[in-house]
């Protein structure tokens, strides 16, 4: 099992791999300390953020849906619980679930989540599990006498480019195995609902995304100037995606890692990017990688979807 300094290896490795590199780039996943997790939530709670508002208005419908193909005693798996409020759910309208398997990055934040979480469901086994969902998981637990049911919720399909989120796809059916799926995805492509959403007016996006550094700081001994960075994102087709970025007001240099890290006025850290995935393109991914897909739910046409995936078992 690897420990805080095997974390803070990979995470120096990573971080130096992507800012010495041209064009730079951070690993999204970075972003996901329990100060992360905690600004975007209250992203989801900004009225411009619609995915979230989306998927919550439809979450009542998929979960009574679901409840008639569920059987009693199943495994819930959630990839990327974050607050786990979405979860909620889907646990009070399925028929008695055996166990809630939460699968996070940040190990502080988890365990703040399920010990919300954990009173309101005592005759569910509570399951954390802090791990880098993008790489295999091994669940700790066996499936319950309904079988599993897999939760990927919001729009985190899209951080991934489509080669990407095909290999996440047949991980996670290796991690379920035989299961049903429900997966959220984010087909909007208009330009002024993207540039409300991703930029962020209300300064908690910027601040999101600026803590990547904070966090470079506190755990790597960086000394990167936040003030000299300010939040961008661009919009690009072809995959349809949107691109955030950390750019440089001055000129600058900063040490990482007993390196120096130089940065020209303007130049630009890739943070995170957004995909966008129509219907027709997320169930092609999905069937390439071993899943069938079963339903769809739009929140309305060309925006927020969840799709409900059938695997018969783990990748070969």
């Amino acid at each position: 099992m690897s420990g805080p300094v095997d974390a803070r290896e990979e995470i120096l490795r990573d971080a130096l791999s992507g800012l010495t590199a041209a064009p730079k780039t951070l690993p999204g996943k970075y972003l996901w300390d329990a100060t992360g997790s905690d600004l975007f939530d209250q992203i989801c709670h900004n009225p411009d953020y619609y995915p979230t508002r989306q998927e919550m208005a439809l979450l009542p419908q998929v979960a009574a849906a679901l409840a008639a193909r569920v059987r009693p005693g199943v495994t819930v798996v959630e990839f990327g619980s974050g607050a786990s409020r979405k979860i909620r759910t889907l646990l009070d309208a399925l028929p008695e679930p055996a166990a809630y398997v939460a699968i996070d990055i940040s190990g502080a934040y988890l365990a703040e989540a399920i010990g919300r979480l954990a009173p309101d469901y005592p005759d569910i086994a509570m399951v954390p599990v802090c791990a880098d969902y993008t790489k295999p998981v091994q669940l700790p637990v066996a499936a319950g006498p309904g079988g599993i049911l897999g939760f990927y919720p919001g729009t985190s399909i899209g951080n991934f480019a489509p080669p990407e989120a095909a290999l996440f796809l047949e991980r996670a059916r290796t991690t379920l195995g035989p299961s049903l799926f429900l997966v959220g995805a984010d087909a909007t492509s208009e330009p002024e609902r993207l540039q409300r959403a991703y930029g962020g007016a209300d300064g908690l996006m910027a601040a999101f995304h600026r803590n990547i550094l904070v966090r470079l700081n506190r755990e790597l001994g960086a000394d990167f100037d936040l003030d000299n960075f300010r939040h961008r994102i661009e919009l690009y087709p072809d995959p349809q995606r949107v691109e955030a970025y950390l750019v440089a007001i001055r000129p600058a240099t900063y040490r990482l890692g007993g390196q120096t890290i130089a940065f020209a006025a303007g130049e630009r850290i890739r943070t995170d990017t957004s995909h966008k995935y129509a219907p027709a393109l997320f169930q092609a991914l999905a069937s390439q990688s071993g899943w069938q897909p079963r339903v769809l739910w739009e929140a309305e046409a060309g925006s927020f979807n969840l799709h409900l995936l059938e695997g018969m078992g783990g990748a070969t």
